[in-house]
């Protein structure tokens, strides 16, 4: 629980009067989320793609290179240098590129991709995360999770980035922001953003996007 005297900087009234104020928006993300997953392989394919060409990027600017990259028919062929040279604008391109290079070899077969069928072997979010961790060079917590929330995996988890963690500063939930995160770390702070949530009686999903429009201004993938 938060701490009832804390002077927070931003009040559950606020949080919810935005929530409230952007929710029908919010609701037509997440379904489109879900359609992702109900959609197929491949569509979740480009999602992981995506998500690996988030980090230290602007998420639109990523979603350009990802659709750059499927239009040149690089999702599933070309080699690093072909796929560096077409994703230029985002930082790290070349690491990218490999990590890119690497998803495909890993997640599809024969033409066929297994990315979906891998993942309905574990049970929970929890476990999937983990297992995408361990299996996507290139995804950390944050982003196995941004990858998962995007195939309509959002209803437990949460996208500790930058405007996440400075919400919760201002909330009141941390008192400085960490300049790394190890797993357990993460874990302990989706917590404390979890139990925030249920005690103001808005879905974490929703808390996620809340934060994220605030410092944003926009509700994006």
């Amino acid at each position: 629980m938060v701490e009832s005297d804390r002077n927070y900087k931003l009040k559950p009234d606020e949080i919810l009067r935005i929530y409230e104020s952007i929710k029908p928006a919010i609701d037509e993300r997440l379904s489109s989320f879900r359609r992702i997953w109900d959609a197929g392989c491949i569509e979740i394919f480009q999602e992981l793609i995506f998500c690996l060409l988030t980090p230290g990027s602007k998420a639109k600017m990523a979603w350009v290179a990802c659709e750059k990259l499927s239009e040149n028919g690089l999702l599933f062929s070309g080699d690093e240098d072909e796929i560096s040279n077409s994703i230029r604008w985002v930082r790290f391109k070349n690491n990218k590129a490999k990590n890119i290079v690497l998803a495909r070899k890993r997640f599809i077969e024969d033409g066929g991709c297994i990315l979906k069928s891998e993942l309905v072997k574990f049970g929970s979010v929890f476990e999937k995360r983990r297992w995408l961790v361990n299996e996507v060079r290139g995804f950390g917590f944050k982003e196995a999770s941004h990858f998962l929330r995007n195939i309509g995996f959002f209803e437990e988890i949460a996208i500790l980035d930058r405007h996440i963690l400075r919400g919760m500063l201002e909330i009141g939930l941390i008192s400085d922001i960490p300049k790394s995160l190890t797993p357990s770390r993460y874990l302990r702070l989706e917590k404390l953003l979890s139990d925030y949530a249920k005690e103001i009686s808005i879905p974490l999903s929703a808390l996620d996007f809340v934060l994220w429009y605030r410092k944003a201004g926009e509700i994006f993938k």
